[in-house]
């Protein structure tokens, strides 16, 4: 009987320490991972084509503003921005003003995206498959919750 509830305090104890961030990086590691897989072919990283995607979608966004939307650190970005615009998938413009930049998508970067979507859609369907609709549906969920609720690097929520 004692060593039950010894065992009830250890498993209630390693709980308390699990760690949410290792978890949510070593599963993020693993996704990208497939992705990156599925892009290949076309010569795309998952970031790549999440940034591609992101400029499609939203037309006359500046590097502050995507950099907010991808949860990165302007600096971040646009050290992932350069190759992008090398290739001539990217453009940064002078914003409106003439402080800011903004970042559009070039016929060649619409052309690699072209490309690149229905490999992207196959890994969405095949993750979505693995782990199941229902999941994957709630996963997206909480993601989003904990981006927006979670702190920032200084402390405060998004929300």
């Amino acid at each position: 009987m004692r060593e039950e509830r010894q065992l009830d305090d250890d498993a209630s104890a390693s709980r308390m320490f699990v760690c949410t961030c290792g978890r949510l990086r070593r599963t993020a590691r693993l996704a990208t991972r497939h992705y990156d897989r599925a892009l290949k072919p076309v010569g795309l990283k998952l970031t790549q084509y999440s940034i591609l995607a992101n400029v499609a979608r939203r037309e006359g966004l500046t590097v502050t503003q995507l950099a907010r939307l991808l949860g990165l650190e302007r600096t971040t970005l646009t050290r992932n921005l350069r190759p992008l615009q090398t290739t001539g998938w990217l453009a940064i413009d002078v914003g409106a003003d003439h402080r800011s930049r903004q970042i559009r998508l070039t016929d060649l970067g619409r052309e690699k995206l072209a490309e690149a979507r229905p490999l992207w859609r196959a890994a969405e369907q095949e993750f979505r498959r693995a782990v199941g609709s229902d999941t994957a549906e709630e996963l997206v969920r909480l993601l989003d919750k904990a981006f927006r609720e979670a702190p920032t690097s200084s402390g405060r929520v998004r929300a």
